[in-house]
C-alpha cells in the first residue's frame, strides 16, 4: 500500500494559500528569534488591530468599557491581550493562553575563563535543543547586552 504525500491531499486551489501561510510563518521566525523580538512584533500587530496599551489607559484615568481592546506587556518578554466583555466579571471570563518558545543558546553573564582578549562563555539552552546540535550552525547574537553604565536592547 502506497501512502499519499500530505501535500497531494490538498486540492490544487488550496495549495497557494498553504504556501502563502508557510511563507508568512518563515518570515516571522526569521524576524523574531527571542521573546523580546516576538513581544515587540505582537505589540505592533495588536496596535494595528486597534488594541491600546493598558498602562496608557490607567495613566490617563480612563475607565474600560465593553468592547475595549487593550494589551499589557510584561518585562518586554510577554504580552496579554484583553477584549472587555459586556457581562460583569463575576459572571466569568474566557482566557486563552500561550507562551513564546524560542529555541536558543543563552550566554551566561560571567565567562568561565577570560584572558588576553579571549573568553570561554558558559551557556544555557532552551526549547528542547541539545548543545551538540549547535556546533555546525552559523549563529547570530540577539537580545539584551548589559554594560556597567547602561542597558541596551539590540537585535543582530
Amino acid at each position: 500500500m502506497e501512502r499519499k504525500n500530505a501535500w497531494e491531499k490538498y486540492p490544487e486551489e488550496q495549495r497557494g494559500a498553504l504556501l502563502e501561510f508557510g511563507e508568512k510563518y518563515r518570515q516571522f521566525i526569521s524576524e523574531c528569534k527571542t521573546e523580546r523580538e516576538c513581544t515587540a512584533k505582537f505589540r505592533h500587530m495588536a496596535q494595528n488591530a486597534g488594541f491600546t496599551d493598558l498602562e496608557q489607559i490607567i495613566a490617563s484615568g480612563e475607565s474600560l468599557k465593553p468592547g475595549d481592546k487593550v494589551y499589557a506587556v510584561n518585562k518586554e518578554k510577554g504580552l496579554a491581550l484583553y477584549v472587555i466583555g459586556k457581562q460583569p466579571l463575576e459572571k466569568g471570563m474566557n482566557i486563552l493562553g500561550a507562551h513564546i518558545d524560542s529555541p536558543r543558546l543563552d550566554l551566561k553573564q560571567n565567562p568561565l575563563y577570560e584572558d588576553t582578549e579571549l573568553a570561554l562563555l558558559d551557556t544555557h539552552y532552551y526549547g528542547g535543543v541539545k548543545k551538540y546540535q549547535w556546533v555546525t550552525l552559523p549563529l547570530a547574537l540577539h537580545g539584551v547586552f548589559v554594560k556597567k553604565t547602561e542597558r541596551s536592547f539590540r537585535s543582530a
